[in-house]
């Protein structure tokens, strides 16, 4: 029979579909990160993963598999953290994912919230993408998830949270060749750093949503997944880029930071998701005493 540390490592590497990070994550080195994954997969009967020299995917057995794994490991982990809550007295946990943009300003609002309403809830906070979340969701590793616009799905119910508008980064020595209150247009045929396709795509498509309605066509230099990796090119100098408001706390030395005008005014849209047929009572917590909190 399968162990829960091999059903650990499996779980991580299925959500990170790269062994390295899911090795960083896990706080051991790759080698015994693959080894585990060969013993459940002798275990289980099946190959779970198919790793080429540049890629980590689920096989269809993978993919069935993944679920269950996760709802295992999930229902092992409050096993044990529903005895630590009984020798300490606490009571109640909640699990809570969210993507990068909302861990610089809104999520630490909302911990030190719930921390007012319900000081005795145990939290478990995860970065991760908004992809990964709805995964998680599913599966019931998270209760709720602090994501970007995505489809409806049945069986989860997502909400509108909140608006931003979006800032241009400069580099502070080319300060005078942008306007104090910079508009979309004045980015035509500039340097500039547009998110990923593919890591990024609700970035991606609301820019490039936002450039068709007003006929402007950058000069796009590099594609860009993180947030803070693009500001780390805008300091260099090589080009400019746009950013949420919630990003605007990441901050760099030699960047200049003006907001742009937009139509609508805050065309970045945050929202949360979690399950209908979640019954946990910390997330009702959380959905009524918390969240209205932070809503606009």
């Amino acid at each position: 029979m399968f162990e829960i540390s091999q059903l650990r490592c499996f779980v991580a590497v299925a959500e990170e579909l790269h062994f390295s990070r899911a090795a960083e994550r896990l706080n051991m080195t790759q080698p015994p990160l693959s080894r585990q994954i060969r013993l459940l997969e002798h275990h289980v009967g099946a190959q779970l993963l198919e790793r080429t020299s540049r890629t980590v995917r689920l096989t269809a057995a993978g993919k069935a598999f993944f679920p269950d794994a996760a709802r295992i490991l999930r229902l092992a982990e409050e096993a044990a953290a529903t005895a630590r809550r009984n020798a300490k007295g606490d009571k109640g946990s909640l699990s809570i994912g969210f993507t990068a943009s909302f861990g610089y300003h809104l999520l630490p609002a909302m911990v030190r919230k719930l921390r007012e309403c319900a000081p005795d809830v145990s939290l478990t906070l995860k970065e991760l993408v908004t992809g990964a979340q709805l995964e998680a969701l599913h599966s019931g590793v998270l209760d709720i998830g602090l994501v970007r616009p995505h489809n409806h799905e049945g069986e989860l119910e997502t909400v509108f949270l909140a608006g931003e508008a979006l800032y241009l980064a400069i580099p502070k020595q080319d300060a005078d060749l942008w306007p104090a209150e910079p508009t979309l247009a004045c980015l035509q045929d500039k340097p500039f750093l547009m998110y990923s396709p593919y890591e990024a795509r609700y970035f991606h498509n609301l820019l490039s949503n936002c450039f068709q309605r007003e006929d402007v066509l950058p000069q796009i230099v590099e594609y860009v997944a993180q947030m803070h990796t693009m500001l780390a090119l805008v300091q260099s100098g090589i080009g400019v880029a746009l950013i949420p408001k919630s990003a605007t706390s990441l901050h760099f030395d030699d960047i200049l930071l003006r907001q742009i005008a937009t139509t609508p005014p805050k065309p970045v849209e945050m929202v949360y998701s979690y399950r209908k047929d979640n019954n946990n009572p910390a997330l009702e917590i959380f959905l009524n005493q918390v969240l209205p909190a932070f809503k606009s």
